[in-house]
């Protein structure tokens, strides 16, 4: 099997997800282009040499729909010659994006890749896109379909997370977040989007709240209170999960995953791949997994994919050095740190979706960029990347230094 390297990744700030977002007036193919031109430039890259560009993205429809990344790419300016991909997987397209790439460069069926995601959630809503999980009886009822809100109350009660425990987690998420910022920590991989013009439109995540605290958290009222009781899913979950009584709905804005637009990239490549763009390799990808998991706690995925991994991989908790798992919601993290017994000084050590923001099919490429650079700020090894998934899955993904 080839040896497949990470050469390079960037990604945009991430931007309010909403119509006053700094992002709103970019159309999602811009906002993708301006990642593949970034990887483009800053290494050098003959676009006519890319074997693939596969990006994910949750909802491709409308202008977000009919292969994004080759629609980016002819408005970056890339060879004809370099094709596209899109992909789906819900919350991990991203990092599922990558993965598949690293796959084909193993295999020996290319030899460089551009893999990533964008999402723009202030264009195209969640959702948008539809399917058969939210809206087909004879899939929902086996599938214990809830939204993934209730979902997160759920693994809390199970798990026994308080309130106070998910907004502490919130408060420390937007606290590191802005210290990775006022440190300079992103400056080499996140680059800015700019107008027609020129002029910078957004250079740094939007999302950010960095003086929340343990009483502004106190004064939101849960988000998912009213369709777990008032839309019956609260008996869903409780069927599915009969040693839990009631749910204790202890989610809300302030400690869930943000609603934003964003795009992330990651040049992948043989070894052969690097040597003819001239560029040194900066991590290699060890292994990677995905799993079915539980569908009504929904979220747990990444404890069973990372326990897959491990086994498959041959590796050990303790021979990671640093873990990086999406802040869909409080809880989730929580739970994968109760589970493995993980100290929190080793996760998601910059902050995450919480403080910056979850553009749906990008975070995965952007959470793996994150931890590579970390990675070589601490000058360590090994680092774990996962994500949990709606409908119940979790993929997951290990690097390593070169």
């Amino acid at each position: 099997m080839t040896e497949v390297f990470i050469y390079d990744h960037v990604r945009t700030p991430r931007g309010r997800g909403k119509k006053d977002g700094a992002l709103h007036e970019v159309p999602t193919p811009r906002l993708a282009a301006r990642v593949l031109e970034a990887v483009r430039d800053r290494n050098g890259l003959d676009t006519a040499r890319v074997d693939d560009i596969i990006f994910g993205c949750v909802d491709p429809v409308y202008e977000a729909g009919a292969v994004i990344p080759k629609a980016a790419a002819f408005e970056a300016g890339y060879s004809f010659q370099a094709p596209g991909m899109q992909i789906s997987r819900f919350c991990a397209s991203g990092l599922d994006a990558v993965n598949l790439g690293a796959a084909k460069i193993a295999q020996g069926a290319d030899d460089i890749v551009v893999a990533g995601g964008v999402e723009s959630m202030s264009r195209i809503g969640m959702g948008m896109s539809g399917g058969a999980w939210y809206m087909d009886p004879s899939v929902n009822f086996p599938a214990y379909f809830m939204p993934q809100g209730v979902s997160a109350d759920l693994i809390a009660t199970k798990y026994g997370f308080t309130r106070d425990d998910v907004d502490a987690y919130a408060v420390e998420s937007q606290r590191r977040a802005a210290h990775a910022w006022d440190s300079g920590y992103f400056k080499n991989s996140v680059i800015p989007v700019k107008d027609q013009n020129g002029l910078t439109i957004l250079a740094k995540d939007e999302h950010m709240r960095p003086g929340t605290d343990m009483q502004a958290l106190a004064s939101l009222n849960p988000s998912f209170q009213m369709p777990g009781e008032m839309g019956g899913f609260d008996a869903v979950a409780i069927e599915a999960h009969p040693d839990v009584e009631r749910i204790n709905y202890i989610h809300h804005a302030g400690n869930s995953s943000g609603i934003v637009d964003g795009a992330a990239a990651v040049l992948l490549g043989s070894r052969a791949g690097g040597e003819t763009m001239g560029v040194k390799p900066r991590a290699r990808i060890r292994a990677f997994a995905n799993i079915g998991s539980d569908p009504a706690l929904m979220l747990t995925g990444p404890v069973d994919v990372t326990e897959k991994l491990l086994k498959r991989s041959g590796l050990k908790l303790s021979d990671i050095d640093l873990f990086e798992l999406n802040e869909a919601f409080a809880a989730v993290v929580l739970r994968y740190m109760q589970a493995f017994d993980i100290e929190p000084d080793r996760i998601n050590v910059n902050g995450g979706a919480i403080a910056m923001g979850h553009p749906l099919g990008a975070t995965g490429a952007m959470i793996l960029g994150t931890v590579l650079d970390e990675l070589e700020r601490r000058d360590l090894n090994t680092a774990l990347v996962t994500l949990c998934i709606g409908a119940g899955m979790g993929t997951a993904t290990i690097i390593e230094r070169v």
